[in-house]
């Protein structure tokens, strides 16, 4: 019997990632790029469409001669992407219309406060809070600045989606405009009880639903490959899911009560709920779990927007370090009696706070203060941050957790994850795939083509894990937490004076 093979397409705000696995699960070739930020105004956040698709492009090959496979030689594709972040592009030809507007983007903040009242109704449908981080008010705001644009979109000249359903649609020859139920679920735009598309929510946005792509399951037929030159025609494209689903598969989080936590340019810790859609009180978020046909699967989510983008402003901006891993040796430099605590809040506040006015802010700054204090306090802000958004979770679910799986580039800081353990009080599984991103995109599409034949094949696939235990004692724990605590209220009433907090 053939090898089978299995690529993975995991394009990420800050790079695009390929990787090719074999059915035991195994990476054999990975190849990235990074991508350019763009930021025209204060709180805006761009990427150039067309070089997304050319990083695609480039690492696809790459890997695959990395790893000694040919591209007739796939089984299958799996894609993972960013979430939230909305493209517009033509119908005829494919050519991208205007920049990406991504996730981070926080021009619609105006928009979403003057309409908070709505909220309520939305959130219900939804399982989302109206805040920009959301794709319909990105979509609005693009057709709202171009009268022709929304006249396009209205006569179904122009196709719209987040990033999957952009690179659908290339790696097809625009023969398939789909997207999967996960993306789906971040729009504001699709209702979580049916997992379609809602009439009334895409008027109050005023997004035609002519521009929407068609939602599918995550382990689905999205098509197969056309008129590439790098990828032979007819390769399926069997598996489709966000960022953080793709990782909450990846990491083997098929069942209730199971949890994971991705740091990447965010941080996103979401809970497996199983079949059951969950409401939460404590302003997180109900999306939908990576799933293949049949009943929908649920998730609590909390989103982070800045954790790794801390430690490339350290790099990048304040020149602290040369390379992101030197923040652990920096961090564990530092005088724990420098009072130093850092509130990441440079493109806003995300779960449970939402609160997108909000910026980053330093506290406790002395003569004493060196860099290696501020990459400490860089990482526990970081970690502090999780910590809210589980200690949420165990309110919604009843139930505390019981450990926290963890993936992504800042689980390769041994000093950060025992931080995190200490300030969760629960232990922190790092496994050997830190990418569990890419791993959730293949294994989606192997399970779709039968490499691997049920959930229970991929469990076998896990591998060996380590763990690391609490060692904070209670007390000082609560300490450091209702320190944070107080500087996070302090920062909220100072970006949004006339909110009761």
């Amino acid at each position: 019997m053939a090898t089978a093979y299995v690529l993975a397409v995991d394009q990420g705000t800050t790079s695009t990632r390929a990787v090719v696995y074999d059915e035991t699960g195994r990476s054999l070739g990975t190849a990235s790029r990074e991508l350019n930020q763009h930021y025209p105004r204060p709180g805006w956040v761009e990427h150039d469409p067309e070089e997304i698709w050319a990083s695609v492009r480039e690492v696809v090959p790459q890997s695959l001669a990395l790893a000694g496979v040919e591209g007739r030689q796939l089984t299958a594709i799996g894609i993972t992407n960013q979430r939230e972040t909305v493209v517009l592009w033509e119908r005829a030809g494919g050519r991208s219309v205007a920049p990406a507007v991504v996730w981070q983007d926080r021009r619609t903040a105006d928009f979403c406060r003057q309409r908070h009242a709505d909220e309520p109704w939305i959130s219900e449908r939804t399982g989302l809070v109206l805040d920009p981080y959301f794709s319909a008010t990105k979509i609005r705001w693009l057709l709202d600045q171009d009268a022709q644009l929304r006249a396009r979109a209205a006569a179904g000249d122009l196709a719209c989606g987040t990033i999957d359903s952009f690179l659908i649609a290339r790696l097809t020859g625009g023969q398939v405009h789909a997207t999967d139920a996960t993306n789906a679920s971040r729009t504001l735009l699709l209702n979580l009880h049916t997992g379609s598309w809602d009439d009334e929510l895409c008027r109050y946005f005023d997004v035609p639903t002519a521009l929407l792509p068609e939602v599918r399951p995550s382990a689905a037929d999205f098509g197969a490959t056309r008129g590439l030159d790098f990828l032979p025609d007819g390769v399926p494209i069997l598996g489709v899911a966000g960022d953080q689903q793709a990782a909450l598969f990846g990491q083997g989080c098929f069942t209730e009560g199971e949890a994971k936590c991705t740091y990447g340019t965010g941080a996103f810790f979401l809970q497996h709920t199983g079949p059951r859609l969950k409401p939460s009180r404590h302003r997180l978020l109900t999306t939908l779990a990576a799933s293949g046909v049949g009943r929908l699967q649920y998730a609590l989510e909390g989103s982070v927007f800045v954790a790794g983008a801390a430690v490339q402003w350290l790099r990048d901006g304040l020149k602290l370090i040369d390379a992101a891993p030197a923040v652990e040796e920096l961090a564990r430099r530092s005088d724990p009696e420098q009072p130093v605590l850092f509130v990441p809040g440079l493109v806003g506040l995300g779960a449970p706070h939402w609160i997108p006015e909000a910026r980053g802010v330093l506290f406790g700054l002395t003569r004493g203060t060196t860099a290696a204090d501020l990459g400490r306090a860089v990482l526990e802000g970081v970690a502090y941050q999780v910590a809210d958004l589980t200690a949420a979770a165990a309110e919604d679910m009843g139930a505390p957790l019981i450990s926290l799986r963890v993936d992504g580039g800042m689980t390769k800081n041994a000093w950060f994850l025992q931080c995190q353990a200490d300030v969760l009080g629960v232990p922190v599984v790092q496994t050997p795939h830190s990418e569990a991103t890419a791993r959730g995109a293949a294994f989606l599409a192997g399970w779709r083509a039968g490499v691997w034949p049920d959930l229970e094949a991929l469990r076998r696939l896990s591998g060996e894990t380590s763990a690391f235990t609490p060692a904070l004692d209670t007390d000082e724990r609560e300490r450091k937490l209702a320190l944070w605590h107080r500087a996070v209220r302090a920062v909220i009433a100072f970006y949004t004076p006339d909110m009761t907090i």
